[in-house]
């Protein structure tokens, strides 16, 4: 762009607004708005900060984004911002990819060893003042297969493998001796890998091709006393096919991270599952989350300003310029 003019950003907030954006605001002329404002807001603007991570409002406001060149999303996950005539457009999309990863690796870790421990049981017998002698599982010797071979994905491998736990992973291509899973299958052996791991591990986007995943078919093929945990976004997991897979003891049990309804009703039996953890959708919301996702968009606004290569381009079926 032009470095003597000023960018206008538009940011799509719901009721919490970003912080730290005082330095941003010397540089750019800012609009910050809601959902159902966005189409207002647009007209004329250069920039995207979609703070919103739930907001589907771009696809209404579209038409408006008369001078749009860069979306960028306060999340990982993009496909709320996957629009109609995105793909075809000029607009670069970036995501906040990196900032997530190590933290969630780190709730995928601790919900294994929760499963491994039994802790669930722990607490629920120490909340009746119950002594009850157990024998829990070893995680380290277990097998896990990874289904997403993102940065998210390889975070997630790097840190079992630590814990001596046999990772592979699920990717689109086939390869061998991969630095952080070992062997990767494609996606199309899905079901022929299930069967042989203790704990399946989901952390794919939400395409056409993903959603539905993980159904009854794929249920049924994973072993009796192997886990199911979700880090990826809503609408993978068939929900009512999990709750008939944990009714019948096909799966052992689940972590369960996104939700298709969220926040997940409270007249949903998942509540009520015994083994099941429920986590709403916190995993990679550590202390400071927000100033990184600041920081980053910062630092691709002055790269935006200066003409650089931005930061975390997402492919929209072209290669962005």
């Amino acid at each position: 762009m032009d470095p003597n003019r000023r960018p206008t950003i538009v940011v799509l907030c719901g009721a919490e607004r970003p912080p730290r954006m005082t330095s941003i605001e010397q540089i750019a002329a800012v609009r910050y708005t809601t959902g159902p404002r966005l189409a207002e807001a647009m007209p004329g603007a250069d920039v995207l900060f979609a703070w919103d991570l739930r907001s589907t409002a771009l696809r209404q406001a579209w038409p408006s984004a008369d001078a749009l060149r860069w979306i960028h999303a306060a999340a990982a996950g993009v496909s709320h911002l996957m629009v109609p005539g995105l793909a075809e457009s000029e607009v670069v999309l970036t995501n906040a990819r990196g900032i997530f990863d190590e933290p969630v690796a780190e709730y995928v870790l601790t919900v294994m060893l929760a499963f491994a421990k039994d802790l669930p049981t722990t607490l629920r017998l120490q909340q009746r003042r119950i002594w009850q002698h157990r024998e829990t599982e070893r995680l380290a010797g277990s097998r896990a297969l990874i289904v997403g071979a993102g940065p998210i994905g390889r975070a997630i491998a790097r840190k079992l493998r630590a814990a001596g736990v046999a990772v592979s992973g699920v990717g689109q291509q086939a390869r061998s001796n991969d630095p952080d899973f070992g062997e990767v299958v494609p996606m199309a052996e899905l079901r022929r890998a299930l069967p042989e791991h203790d704990h399946v591990v989901v952390a794919l986007p939400l395409t056409p091709a993903t959603a539905g995943l993980i159904d009854a078919n794929a249920l049924r093929a994973m072993r009796p006393t192997a886990r199911l945990i979700t880090i990826g976004r809503r609408g993978l997991v068939v929900t009512a096919d999990l709750l008939d897979a944990l009714d019948h003891g096909l799966i052992a049990g689940a972590a369960l991270e996104v939700f298709a309804d969220e926040p997940l009703p409270p007249s949903s039996p998942l509540w009520d599952q015994p083994n099941v953890l429920l986590s709403p959708h916190m995993s990679g919301d550590v202390k400071g989350w927000r100033d990184e996702l600041v920081r980053l968009f910062e630092t691709n606004l002055a790269r935006y300003v200066s003409g650089e290569p931005l930061l975390n381009v997402v492919e929209t079926r072209r290669t962005p310029r």
